[in-house]
């Protein structure tokens, strides 16, 4: 996914159809001049309608198309014909897509599923013709309802990423490099901090034809909670990963208190990512001799219940003992998963 070509939010305005007017009609034929009252309701006002495309990982098709129109109702008409419809508009968003109020912010529906369908702005009902109006003391009434009004709201769609594991890490800890050797995504990777500047997906194939889906997100830095470096923006995409998976590179000055540090920016921003399955790893290994890699791992035993595992995407090392733990873990978080990726 080109970095330039990843938008993950857009302020849209939507406008339904105005519903079409009932008729006023009354009946006439060669054999009938003086008939009753047969007039048509108008029709429904076209919706708003988004609609989840497993194909899409982007809202860039939106970022430009900032007004969202659907047509108005048509007129009833006589012999109680019924007007058309309005056609509704579309808009089709990536699974992991929040649709919003944006004067309140409060979310209002979520996509996660394939043709999944939200009504975000209702078109305006059609008004009935005056053949509903008729009765035992009015047997000709001359009117009928006008069609309600479209409305015209704002929305914020936002777009969490739905990915399987979700890399965590400060700039430069190896996460665009791992995803970039075990899937066939090729994020920007270069030596200085930000280089990712918007997340990046990979399919990571795994044992017996299976795979899972990866996502780096770009560096946490100490504050990011606060909104500093990249900040809240990509944070929310954590939150839709159900395992996480830390990285610390070997050359870090104290590998536990760079972790602990990450888990207090994930806490403050949310304390519930810290119940998700987390692995803590150690990247960039290939700089360790044995001796060296053996004292990091009884230090860090004496810390954590759960060894971290090394390895070195560069040098090939620790790679399938990484995946085997993050399918493990997968599984332990999903263990009813039935996604279209787990084959």
């Amino acid at each position: 996914m080109a970095s330039q070509n990843f938008v993950d939010y857009v302020k849209i305005c939507c406008r339904s159809g105005k519903g079409g007017p009932g008729s006023t009609h009354m009946h006439r034929d060669k054999t009938t001049s003086k008939g009753g009252p047969d007039g048509g309701d108008g029709g429904r006002g076209g919706h708003v309608i988004i609609r989840g495309n497993e194909q899409l990982w982007t809202l860039l098709h939106l970022k430009y198309q900032r007004h969202i129109m659907a047509s108005h109702g048509e007129s009833g008409s006589g012999n109680r014909k019924h007007g058309g419809d309005g056609d509704d508009a579309i808009i089709e968003v990536p699974l992991g897509t929040l649709i919003k109020n944006a004067e309140t912010g409060e979310t209002e529906f979520e996509i996660t599923e394939e043709g999944q369908e939200y009504i975000a702005t209702p078109g305006g009902r059609g008004g009935l013709g005056n053949d509903h109006f008729k009765s035992s003391t009015n047997q000709a009434p001359r009117y009928a309802q006008p069609g309600e009004d479209g409305l015209e709201q704002w929305k914020i769609i936002e777009l969490k990423l739905l990915a399987d594991v979700g890399l965590v890490g400060f700039p430069n800890a190896g996460k665009s490099t791992l995803l970039s050797v075990v899937s066939a995504a090729k994020p920007e990777i270069a030596d200085y901090p930000f280089t990712t500047l918007r997340p990046n997906l990979g399919m990571v194939s795994y044992r017996d034809g299976k795979s899972f889906v990866m996502a780096d997100i770009p560096g946490i830095i100490e504050g990011a909670a606060e909104g500093k470096g990249l900040g809240l923006r990509f944070l929310r995409h954590i939150e839709r990963n159900p395992v996480l998976l830390f990285l610390v590179p070997a050359d870090a000055d104290d590998i536990f208190q760079e972790y602990q540090t990450l888990r207090r920016e994930l806490e403050k921003y949310n304390p519930d990512l810290l119940d998700k399955q987390h692995i803590l790893t150690v990247s960039k290994s290939d700089m360790l001799d044995e001796e060296l890699e053996r004292e990091l791992r009884e230090e860090l035993a004496e810390h954590l219940d759960v060894a971290p595992l090394f390895f070195s995407s560069v040098a090939q090392k620790g790679l399938q003992p990484l995946k085997d733990a993050v399918w493990k873990a997968i599984m332990k978080a999903n263990p009813m998963l039935h996604n279209p990726h787990f084959q």
